[in-house]
């Protein structure tokens, strides 16, 4: 696979450019991050979304902030508390702002802590690409191990966007699919078109296309038929937070995808790496924080007009609308945790088996 990015640093402009995941499929467009008020509407916006991509923006929008601002204490707090309000979810959100804040606070000097930043972000950005390469590595066996037995083309279901757009490089659930096609592993995938905001239907079925993936876009409420017909071998899905029992926070609809999969008996996986991983929680229903979005999200839906790219109401004009960004699938749907490091049961002592530095770090 040619390793695409939807995030880089141009050296020759000390600059820090993402591409409008909004606009895509039909816009390419390219967002300029050059402080931290760029960084929060980046992210609070979703012109990037995903976990890993959430955090990586972070610490590279956290060193662009601090080479335009004063670098004492007080403002490296502010910076990590500023970043830190764009979206309540995503765990690799926290997590990149709290080892960018680490690492400057261990210098003096503001151009050693700019210095620090910069260094802390390329580190943060290096280690989610390889966490992905490493994800697509060891899930690839559980394709495997389907078609060594179906010897015919393995189904996989996925929900929302896991791909490159969301990791840097490779992506969480997509990972295996695109280590599977380029074994030679005749794979197809369904695509839930994932509303409100068509993640799955815009940019995995764009990205899969690129790749020259086999795929086909369903309807959010597909996915259930689809696997009492026998035409779901998998579902693999991705993280914004897990919880250390294996709860598994995803895009809105992930819960009831793995209900469909648990009745059928169908394996469903969640493919994070570790930075996605919340180790202080233990009960993600009740306390991973939901966010709920603007209702817009919900009434209107985009796509290409006569006109170019347009916005269509689809509700009567006053209607009401929740708009809930995610849910929380609880840990005995889920029958196991793709990680960097291998596969594990949705469990802490499993997890922790993988990350055992974690077990004393709590």
């Amino acid at each position: 696979m040619n390793p695409k990015r939807p995030i880089w640093y141009l050296p020759e402009k000390d600059l820090v450019q993402v591409i409008d995941q909004r606009k895509l499929p039909h816009v390419y467009e390219v967002y300029d991050i050059n402080n931290c008020d760029d960084t929060v509407y980046a992210i609070k916006n979703m012109v990037v979304r995903g976990a890993p991509l959430i955090g990586v923006t972070a610490a590279w929008g956290f060193y662009m902030s601090l080479k335009n601002k004063t670098s004492d204490d007080e403002s490296v707090l502010e910076l990590e508390k500023k970043i830190n309000g764009s979206r309540p979810t995503a765990m690799n959100l926290f997590y990149a702002t709290k080892k960018v804040k680490e690492a400057v606070l261990k210098e003096n000097s503001p151009e050693k802590r700019i210095e620090a930043a910069k260094r802390t972000a390329e580190e943060i950005e290096a280690a989610e690409i390889f966490n992905c390469q490493k994800i697509g590595e060891f899930g690839v066996s559980l394709i495997e191990d389907i078609y060594s037995y179906k010897k015919d083309v393995v189904n996989i279901l996925t929900h929302c966007n896991a791909g490159w757009l969301a990791c840097v490089e490779y992506g969480t659930a997509t990972s295996p699919i695109y280590h599977a096609h380029e074994k030679g592993i005749p794979v197809h995938v369904w695509v839930d078109e994932t509303r409100p905001l068509n993640q799955g239907a815009r940019l995995t079925s764009w990205e899969l296309g690129q790749a020259g993936v086999p795929h086909t876009v369903i309807a959010d409420n597909t996915g259930g038929h689809l696997m009492q017909h026998d035409l779901v071998d998998i579902v693999i899905v991705g993280s914004d937070r897990t919880t250390v029992n294996g709860d598994v926070a995803n895009k809105i609809g992930t819960y009831l995808k793995a209900l469909a999969a648990r009745d059928n008996r169908i394996p469903f996986y969640a493919a994070l790496p570790g930075s996605t991983i919340d180790w202080e929680l233990e009960d993600g229903i009740r306390n991973i924080p939901i966010e709920l979005r603007d209702e817009e999200e919900i009434k209107y839906i985009e796509g290409l007009g006569s006109n170019g790219v347009e916005k269509f109401l689809v509700t009567p004009k006053h209607a009401h609308a929740a708009n809930y960004a995610f849910d929380v699938t609880p840990a005995r749907l889920v029958t196991g945790i793709i990680t960097e490091k291998g596969i594990a049961r949705a469990e802490k002592d499993d997890l922790l088996r993988l990350f055992p530095e974690k077990r004393y770090n709590r």
